[in-house]
């Protein structure tokens, strides 16, 4: 069966994959706002604290370019069974962690093996035919994005009511039980290749050298990226001091409003789909920028930093899923081993801004902060400017 003849995949399954993508790729953010836990529990300074989530990025991007080419080459369910295992145990070290060594060797771990999300996507890509394939795979992405976004309300409520530590034993438990359930009911997906894993790690970066939309898309992402974590990584900070002094809770409540932005993620998919991408991208880096903008009035307000955070969240989701609406066009035999240049490349820009962004707060405060993350998208912009892709 060609891909214009295939059926559009099952609701139960698209449903399945995008909850799958939430439930693991959370672990990426639990710790975000937990970070003021973290200093005091290991006493620790806010540039130390912000490198759990540096980690655990670094982890996910050392992963998306090693282990997600094996998407291409290895039957996806044992893959995927055998890395949501590690997740687990990686899981369960960070609940235990008994020092701040430990935990950031855990997060790298878990960091690297949450890429199973970048198995997922690309097996949704694959179960849908090219019409209605970036709707398909803005569903399964939107499923991820509520994940990233209601992760951090979910870590908030628990370690209110319980610790920080049973966040991370809570999501092991989960990790195990995915583990199981796809592992027998996902479809079977033949390998698309057989070369050794060398090869296959060369033909890897072949990938970005063969395909400049790639390469574009992959850079442009990464400013976002980096913007957004360096947002979602100091607001904790932001939140629990003066003028406002959250709780845990307040923490939590809080992003629930960059939550609603998830919503856009199938809207951009349809876009996409028409031809609109560009036009989507450039928008995109604009309310990147402007919400900013906005957030740097927002020190003394909340209802100006839910409102940023908001068009943040629509800005990143956005170019996403154009992104890999895009890049999953350029080689269908391949899409594993593109997804993981696209994906590796942009978590390094999220790794860099998480890490930058705590610097920028204990040496400027949200003003540095606001200042280093919105310059990302414009620059951004200005590439997109001078590309075609």
């Amino acid at each position: 069966m060609t891909e214009t003849e295939q059926k559009a995949p099952p609701g139960w399954l698209v449903l399945l994959l995008a909850v799958s993508c939430g439930l693991t790729v959370a672990n990426l953010y639990y710790a975000q706002p937990l970070l003021a836990e973290l200093r005091q529990a290991f006493g620790v300074g806010e540039a130390a604290a912000g490198g759990v989530v540096t980690a655990t990025q670094l982890g996910y991007a050392a992963g998306m370019l090693l282990l997600v080419p094996l998407g291409d080459r290895l039957e996806n369910r044992g893959l995927v069974a055998t890395l949501l295992a590690v997740a687990c145990a990686g899981l369960v070290v960070t609940g235990i962690a008994p020092g701040f060594a430990v935990l950031l060797i855990a997060s790298l771990a878990v960091g690297a093996a949450s890429v199973v999300v970048q198995i997922l996507i690309p097996f949704a890509a694959d179960l849908s035919p090219d019409a209605i394939r970036g709707r398909i795979v803005g569903r399964v992405v939107s499923g991820l994005l509520f994940g990233i976004l209601l992760s951090r309300v979910v870590a908030s409520l628990l370690a209110e009511v319980t610790s920080w530590r049973v966040v991370f034993l809570i999501s092991a438990g989960a990790m195990a039980a995915l583990a199981l359930v796809l592992r027998f009911i996902l479809p079977r997906r033949a390998p698309k290749t057989d070369v050794r894993y060398g090869e296959l790690l060369r033909s890897t970066f072949a990938m970005a050298r063969k395909h400049p939309p790639l390469r574009h898309r992959a850079l442009y992402q990464s400013a976002m990226f980096g913007a957004f974590s360096a947002f979602w990584t100091t607001i904790a900070f932001v939140l629990t001091a003066p003028p406002f002094n959250y709780s845990q809770l307040g923490v939590g409540l809080f992003a629930l409003a960059g939550a609603a932005g998830a919503a856009v993620a199938p809207l951009a998919g349809r876009w996409s789909d028409h031809g609109h991408g560009r036009r989507l991208t450039a928008a995109a880096f604009v309310l990147c920028a402007a919400a900013f903008a906005l957030a740097g009035f927002g020190a003394h307000s909340v209802v100006l930093l839910a409102i940023a955070a908001i068009a943040v969240d629509m800005a990143v989701q956005t170019t996403l899923v154009v992104g890999q609406h895009t890049i999953y066009q350029l080689d269908p035999s391949a899409r594993a081993r593109i997804n993981s240049v696209y994906l590796g490349t942009f978590f390094i820009g999220g790794a860099i801004g998480s890490q930058a962004g705590s610097i920028a707060y204990h040496l400027g405060g949200w003003t540095a902060v606001v200042v280093f993350a919105g310059v990302l998208p414009l620059l951004g912009l200005a590439g997109m400017t001078r590309t075609r892709g």
